[in-house]
């Protein structure tokens, strides 16, 4: 069943169009894979889809509603979680209230909201961490973190922007093992990621954006030997490998 349906979607800034006419879906309890390179439009399109950015043209359908235009809050709301390129903590707030911030969307009170904090804390293997200041944390542990805080908000969609930037290969491994774990309890994922290995082996469809356009979309295998992909992304030499 589809979840998220992205139709025709145009996003300008002045006179420049960073998001041209790109259409796609998503089905539930699916991932897919958002690439190309800077400046294509890739986080542009995330902020139309989670309502920080008025589409100037298109349609962007959730769970059958019209959600175009609607403000963040309504989207979140709605059950679509995100995070950031940029990582968006409390940094002065320990773990466990940087993710209660989340909780409290669909919790009843603090005490859910703590009690449900310590639960993803513990999902994302950070709990032993739960009173430490988010300040103290190092750079993965703070993408960790911002994934944290967004299943918080119990999201039927979760769209994740380079959560894997800067990791270790370990550390990659383990954030694709706590995706898959994400995926198992039905949630849908969009990741946006620059880490092509690990984009390959979590998505199992695949959009690549250029320059605002999108110029392909398939499996992984297919888009590896996309010529007009190897052109503006990912190079002979990968093509190559």
């Amino acid at each position: 069943m589809t979840l998220l349906e992205v139709k025709g979607v145009t996003k300008r800034f002045g006179g420049l169009t960073a998001v041209d006419d790109v259409s796609f879906e998503i089905a539930e309890g699916k991932i897919l894979g958002l690439v190309g390179p800077n400046g294509a439009g890739k986080t542009t399109l995330f902020n139309c889809i989670s309502g920080l950015y008025r589409v100037n043209s298109g349609m962007i359908v959730f769970g059958g509603r019209d959600i175009t235009n609607k403000p963040a809050h309504i989207v979140c709301r709605a059950g679509i979680g995100r995070t950031f390129q940029i990582v968006q903590n409390f940094e002065r707030m320990t773990l466990t209230e940087n993710i209660m911030v989340g909780a409290f969307l669909r919790s009843r009170g603090k005490k859910q909201a703590a009690e449900k904090g310590l639960e993803i804390l513990e999902f994302i293997q950070l709990q032993e961490k739960k009173d430490v200041k988010a300040r103290n944390l190092s750079p993965p542990e703070k993408r960790r973190l911002g994934l944290g805080m967004a299943l918080a908000t119990e999201p039927r969609l979760l769209m994740l922007d380079e959560v894997m930037a800067g990791l270790t290969p370990v550390e990659i491994d383990g954030v694709l093992d706590l995706l898959w774990k994400i995926q198992e309890t039905g949630v849908s994922i969009i990741v946006i990621e620059h880490v092509m290995r690990a984009v390959m082996a979590i998505s199992e469809k695949i959009i690549v954006l250029d320059s605002g356009k999108k110029i392909s979309e398939g499996p992984p295998e297919e888009i590896a030997h996309d010529d007009r992909v190897i052109r503006a992304y990912l190079g002979k030499s990968y093509a190559g490998s």
